[in-house]
């Protein structure tokens, strides 16, 4: 009888003494409740096992993930945890060689041969993940399932082609949040994330159409843009609410893109009246701002969405793909519309996009001073792979570090060669960032108040406060041992540029 196990690794070297530990990514993957669902709708018992809270301990997550005696383990897999499960591929088959280990998500999805050759997983799944990882469970020939990468017996990698994205995301499971204990979140999330809970995160579309060169989505969602029926879209909503959940965060890459669609998905969600609160904070176009969908998201239980302004020049927000109508002028908009709706508006920033320059980053910082945001968030821009920004700088031999560890938007480390900054002046003007819009920005510190006041939440702002006046803006010195793994084919370069960026499928 086949048992799963999914394993999220830990996130704590991503954001551990910086300003990001405030906002900590801590919430239960909706990625591995989707696969848990499809192993659920074939009878296949699957466990999922979150360790993303925790600090990496390889003999300890080894025995975790060893002591629920699966024989399929599989990792979710983002650039700085690629290590970490190299590092556990090679502890469990010292263990038990005859466990499948299988790993999908963007860092492998972009590097499928380089992440075999690198562990001893068995499989990449790449791409979206669930009809693949449903044919695997099936028992289908792994040569005749598209959308793998694998190794032979003769050591052999081969991949099996592309797989077509899934056009009707009706057709999915609904995903299985029976599979955590949402409890275990309840004082792991930050309160800046979440205002209630249980709390998990929720799709109501997949992809985007837009071309900015540091934007690793499509390694797993593919290029363009697909949407759940509205209806869909409410009885996940109203299953959520059936299971105990709270409140829930929209993660859709360009969720208002489709404005007339997702004006339907609210008047569905208000039809329904679950009770649930919810933010889009995984950024919204401010082109597509618009008063009546604003005004029906805040009726729907929306609470706060987010913009990724990234800067504040025109002229950067062109040279890394995105300009056009995602203008100044219309970000401006987009927030006063916001503000007079009653939603929260958080901003997100970048440091050191392609054509950044010190001037242009001084743009970006009185561009954010002038908004009326409720929480900024900035953070160094990061080659991942998959991304054109990284295919680029690999071909000009400008990435310094291949030590998935520090790819991270926190990072303090030298990365890459930037065309016109350097590692220093990035550092500093992060910093200097996070300075002027917060500690020095009368208008942030007035709201903040009245939000203090309004809430009654004295204590919860003064240990964010504390917390932010001793982090910072990146992290360093957190260092994560690793017992199975040889440090030094970490930077192994020259086998890094020589092979495809996306391996060509045979």
């Amino acid at each position: 009888m086949k048992k799963i196990l999914l394993v999220n690794p830990s996130y704590r070297n991503s954001y551990a003494n910086s300003f990001g530990s405030v906002v900590n990514p801590v919430f239960p993957v909706l990625s591995l409740a989707s696969l848990s669902a499809v192993a659920h709708e074939l009878d296949i018992q699957c466990e999922i096992l979150d360790l993303c809270f925790e600090d990496y301990d390889s003999h300890a997550f080894i025995k975790k993930i060893l002591d629920r005696k699966p024989n399929m383990v599989g990792f979710t897999v983002l650039t700085p945890s690629m290590n970490q499960v190299r590092d556990l591929s090679i502890g469990i088959k010292a263990e038990n060689k005859n466990i499948l280990l299988f790993a999908g998500g963007p860092h492998v999805s972009a590097l499928p041969q380089k992440s075999l050759e690198q562990s001893q997983l068995d499989l990449i799944i790449v791409g979206e993940g669930e009809e693949t990882f449903r044919e695997v469970l099936q028992g289908k020939d792994w040569s005749l399932i598209k959308g793998l990468c694998f190794r032979k017996r003769n050591s052999l990698i081969v991949g099996t082609g592309e797989r077509e994205k899934i056009s009707n995301l009706d057709d999915l499971p609904m995903p299985s949040w029976e599979s955590f204990d949402l409890n275990v979140y309840r004082n792991k999330t930050s309160p800046l994330f979440a205002k209630k809970h249980p709390f998990v995160s929720v799709e109501f579309s997949r992809g985007c159409i837009y071309r900015c060169d540091f934007c690793a989505s499509k390694n797993t969602m593919h290029f363009g843009y697909r949407k759940k029926s509205p209806k869909r879209c409410a009885k996940e909503i109203a299953r959520l609410r059936d299971l105990g959940v709270r409140e829930f965060m929209l993660t859709d890459d360009i969720f208002t893109t489709d404005k007339e669609w997702a004006k339907e998905v609210c008047r569905e969600l208000i039809s329904l009246n679950s009770g649930l609160i919810w933010s889009c904070t995984n950024g919204i176009r401010v082109e597509s701002a618009d008063e009546e969908l604003f005004r029906l998201m805040k009726k729907a239980g929306c609470y706060r969405i987010a913009f990724g302004f990234e800067s504040g020049s025109e002229k950067v927000l062109k040279a890394f793909g995105k300009g056009g109508k995602a203008s100044l002028e219309n970000a401006k908009r987009a927030v006063k519309l916001a503000n007079e709706v009653g939603l929260e508006v958080m901003g997100f920033f970048m440091v050191g996009l392609t054509g950044d320059t010190r001037d242009s980053i001084k743009e970006t910082i009185q561009f954010a001073k002038s908004l009326n945001l409720t929480l900024f968030k900035f953070g160094v821009t990061i080659a991942f792979p998959g991304t054109q920004m990284f295919s680029r700088l690999l071909s000009k031999n400008l990435i310094r570090s291949f030590d998935w560890d520090k790819y991270h938007i926190y990072t303090s480390e030298n990365l890459f060669v930037h065309e016109t900054l350097s590692s220093d002046e990035i550092q500093k003007m992060i910093r200097k960032a996070y300075i002027e819009t917060t500690f020095l920005s009368p208008r942030f510190i007035f709201k903040k108040f009245i939000e203090t006041v309004v809430n009654f939440n004295w204590i919860l702002n003064f240990k964010i406060f504390l917390k932010l006046i001793f982090s910072k803006s990146t992290q360093d010195n957190y260092e994560v041992t690793y017992y199975f793994l040889d440090l030094e084919e970490k930077t192994d370069f020259e086998s890094i540029r020589c092979d495809e960026i996306r391996l060509k499928i045979s």
